[in-house]
């Protein structure tokens, strides 16, 4: 017994000494739009790899782009590290576009699978502003502005509205920024410039070609083999990368994560905004009822939480809530569709409007859906109003014209009428004779006017 215990406690410190020998590395997957969850998963995951020690990190990319502070959280995130960051537009098919972009040149190693692309860096306004600056400057020359106003100064027109003026910084800003990461890696910083100004791609063999990224590696091994041996240049100084014995540990985002970037997807916070403010409509409208009005405003501030994260237009926030607004004036407010139809114009039109970022618009066909519903719900209660105009009244004096009655004796001008199961006092100018039909021509007071029934006349 006493030899077998030794021989599994050889095995087990062998074992041990054998994976301590194996370094490991985190594969951080960067999937989907850019914004603040993404950035924050990004970040801590690299931190954390840092205060291990880990040889270098692989930041595995595939996004569409997303937001600008998120994006330049994760490239100072990278620039700070003490530990060399891969960048690694993977799997084939994969891109790195818009933000993607500067957070792969700001790698210490930028790598591309086959098939996969990388470009159309250029920042979209939510105002809708045109993509491409008015002076339109070479994209092979080099660009050496590093000040948005003068910039401006030496190539604007006098009369150039505020708008422009603020694209045209947009721009230039962008410009300096991607042509400051590229050069810093040793990288095209022409080329990177024009995938800012005129949103210019490449593949990934092209972008190799071209000096854009400094390797493309068909798998993960690959990318490992062809990193071994390479020195970069990081905060704490120059590391010579060792992958010979590297373990790769994929991590992908936590629970927080997926639930927050599923809250602050556009669609969603614009769904959340919706049923909010549907929610809170329906419990005016049914006081006490509870249910709406709590799903409501738990929906409403879930939503504000996502517009505070997102780049939103308050305007089109505006119109979306000024538009439920008016759908629901409706039904209180007999306009025949005037009210309505404004309501419906006003939330379509601020649907658009609320963002218009690469990977964070709403999606069209939500749009379009819920279009389609208020102008459903827009037609019923125009239905229902013009049903009720052409509807007799049953309640009150107006309800007792035209029903029938019954004589509880004969009278001639003065007597008593039954009338709903009740005795009214009635009023005629012909003679009547007990339990003779009668119709009720009008009401005065407490007092009904009768008329002998029409023998032509159908019963009610």
């Amino acid at each position: 017994m006493l030899c077998i215990a030794a021989l599994c406690a050889i095995a087990t410190a062998s074992l041990a000494q054998e994976d301590g020998a194996r370094s490991t590395v985190p594969e951080i997957a960067l999937d989907g739009s850019v914004g603040p969850a993404t950035a924050d998963f990004v970040i801590d995951e690299i931190e954390a790899a840092n205060a291990r020690h880990a040889p270098f990190v692989i930041l595995r990319i595939d996004t569409p782009g997303g937001l600008s502070s998120s994006m330049r959280e994760i490239v100072q995130s990278i620039l700070a590290s003490s530990i060399p960051v891969i960048g690694y537009v993977a799997p084939e098919g994969a891109r790195a576009a818009s933000a993607g972009t500067y957070i792969l040149l700001a790698t210490h190693v930028a790598a591309m699978a086959p098939a996969t692309t990388l470009g159309a860096a250029t920042p979209i306004n939510i105002g809708g502003a045109s993509a491409e600056p008015a002076d339109n400057n070479s994209d092979d020359g080099p660009d050496t502005t590093q000040d948005g106003d003068t910039a401006i100064s030496q190539t604007s027109e006098p009369d150039l509205g505020n708008a422009e003026t603020k694209r045209r910084k947009q721009v230039n800003d962008a410009v300096a920024y991607i042509r400051s990461l590229a050069e810093r890696r040793g990288r095209n910083a022409d080329w990177a410039a024009s995938a800012v100004r005129s949103a210019a791609t490449l593949g990934a063999d092209e972008a190799r070609e071209k000096n854009v990224v400094d390797l493309v590696a068909a798998s993960q091994r690959d990318l490992l083999a062809a990193l071994d041996g390479r020195t970069v240049a990081t905060a704490s100084g120059e590391v010579t990368l060792a992958t010979a014995d590297t373990r790769v540990r994929p991590i992908t985002p936590d629970w927080r994560t997926r639930v927050l970037s599923v809250v602050t997807d556009p669609t969603v916070a614009y769904l959340l905004f919706m049923i909010g403010l549907v929610g809170l409509a329906a419990e005016a409208l049914n006081p006490g009822a509870a249910i709406p009005g709590v799903v409501g405003a738990i929906s409403l501030i879930t939503a504000f939480y996502a517009f505070n994260m997102m780049p939103v237009d308050l305007t089109g926030a505006a119109l979306i809530a000024l538009g439920v607004l008016l759908v629901v004036a409706e039904a209180f407010v007999p306009s025949f569709g005037a009210l309505g139809l404004g309501g419906v114009a006003a939330l379509l039109f601020g649907s658009l409007m609320l963002t218009d970022t690469p990977g964070y618009d709403v999606s069209l066909t939500v749009i379009i859906t819920i279009a389609l519903a208020a102008v459903l719900i827009l037609a019923t209660i125009v239905w229902q109003f013009r049903r009720a105009r052409h509807t007799r009244i049953e309640t009150g004096h107006e309800g007792l014209v035209g029903r029938h009655c019954t004589a509880r004796h004969d009278f001639e001008h003065q007597g008593r009428v039954w009338l709903h199961g009740e005795s009214w006092r009635a009023e005629t100018d012909t003679p009547v004779i007990e339990n003779q039909s009668l119709v009720v021509t009008r009401v005065t007071g407490l007092t009904v006017h009768v008329r002998a029934l029409d023998t032509l006349e159908t019963s009610r």
